[in-house]
């Protein structure tokens, strides 16, 4: 892409209604707008991150053998009356409105009851079992405050992903490898290392359920993490009692500030039997189908990413989920058209071996223009002047690093980005 023909302009100061720090650097790099507090809209650069870290969820689901689909964001009565959850009492932050005709219908948060409505219709033996179906859609949460930009959205994209299984071992077995594929996207992405798999509460449904809590202090959970073996703790299960059947005592441990970046939760039978759910065993006779959901929402992963990896300057986008792979200045194009000719040349010979690469082809200043790309935070830039041209060179720098390399354009060509 030439940044010529890109729409999207960098600013130097965020709306001043947007305190968080991940959202104020994506609105001003361009690659998201604020509609109103909890509501973006991505623009090219920051469709391609979240299009970028969609592709590893979905990579991810679908080596762990799950089916996706696109389930509708409009609500069925019918189907959520029968867990109680259309109840308003039991949750508080529906989105409702009305089908023509006064027909009430609300907009999804989650999708336990109507995909387990689906599949009462695919399932009804052993022999079926186990299924795994998962969507990346749109979601909607009326939340009473969403000022933590990407953190806390009433609109979101989720990845959400449901486990149907014969008995609570195939679905032990299957949730532990859900988990080590939450671990490896958070590798991917580049939050690994300060991501933790944290105790938390399982509600009616199990003793427990497991957060992915990635320690910042822009976090708005508190966590527990044990110094001698890492093990997390979220701060509503940090308890003496909880602690006493982990072996563990409270002095062992340290508190953080984190962001819940994905969950994984046992649901037992609580959505297979009010909604006939059921299958025959290998004796024929009926049981429930014992079910796990696992979310993970795409702007709030993206937003944590912008929140921790960030500078005084601007982004640092790891190379798998930055918007391109290299960014192209051209420098003094203006006063030497030899300039442009070799940068031209150089952004079709980077696109012919299929690198992506973002080309400053404007009339700017150099400041300007370096300005903007540390504000973007791709990984890699490469910079062509009048000076580089007449030593038979390039200038390559990374986005961390303080010195430029330089390189002839056949040692450039040949580079891995």
């Amino acid at each position: 892409m030439k940044q010529s023909q890109l729409f999207t302009k960098t600013r130097k100061e965020a709306p001043a209604d947007e305190v968080a720090k991940n959202a104020s650097l994506l609105i001003r790099a361009g690659f998201i707008h604020k509609e109103m507090a909890g509501v973006y809209s991505y623009l090219p650069l920051g469709l391609r991150v979240l299009n970028k870290i969609a592709l590893i969820i979905r990579e991810e689901m679908n080596a762990l053998g799950g089916q996706e689909v696109q389930l509708s964001s409009l609500q069925n009565k019918d189907v959520w009356q029968k867990t109680g959850r259309w109840d308003e009492e039991k949750v508080t932050n529906w989105f409702k409105t009305e089908i023509t005709g006064g027909k009430e219908t609300r907009l999804g948060f989650t999708h336990e009851e109507p995909l387990t409505a689906i599949m009462a219709g695919q399932i009804s033996s052993y022999k079926d079992l186990p299924k795994y179906v998962y969507q990346i859609q749109t979601k909607f949460r009326n939340e009473e405050r969403a000022k933590s930009g990407m953190l806390r959205g009433r609109e979101f994209l989720m990845k959400d992903l449901y486990s149907f299984s014969k008995d609570q071992k195939e679905h032990d077995q299957f949730y532990e490898k859900v988990a080590k594929a939450y671990e490896k996207i958070f590798q991917r992405v580049g939050i690994g290392a300060q991501t933790h798999k944290t105790f938390a509460s399982g509600g009616v449904f199990s003793e427990f359920s497991h957060e992915f809590q990635t320690v910042t202090e822009a976090g708005e959970d508190t966590i527990f993490i044990c110094e001698k073996d890492g093990t997390a703790v979220n701060r509503e299960v940090f308890t003496d009692e909880v602690l006493s059947k982990m072996g563990k005592n409270k002095s062992d441990f340290q508190e953080f500030k984190a962001i819940e970046v994905g969950n994984i939760f046992s649901l037992g039978t609580r959505f297979s039997e009010p909604l006939g759910l059921f299958f025959k065993d290998d004796k024929g006779e009926d049981r429930p189908v014992i079910m796990g959901s696992y979310g993970m929402g795409l702007g709030r992963l993206m937003g944590t990413v912008a929140e921790i990896l960030s500078d005084e300057k601007g982004l640092l986008w790891p190379k798998e989920i930055s918007p391109f792979s290299v960014h192209l200045i051209s420098i003094g194009a203006e006063e030497n058209p030899e300039v442009k000719k070799q940068a031209d040349k150089i952004y079709e010979k980077l696109e012919e071996k299929s690198v992506e690469v973002l080309y400053d082809d404007r009339e700017a200043r150099a400041g300007e223009k370096f300005a903007d790309s540390d504000l973007m935070g791709i990984p890699t830039r490469v910079v062509l002047s009048e000076k580089n041209i007449k030593e038979g060179r390039v200038e390559v720098k990374g986005r961390t690093e303080k010195t430029p390399k330089y390189m002839t354009e056949d040692e450039l060509f040949g580079s891995r980005f």
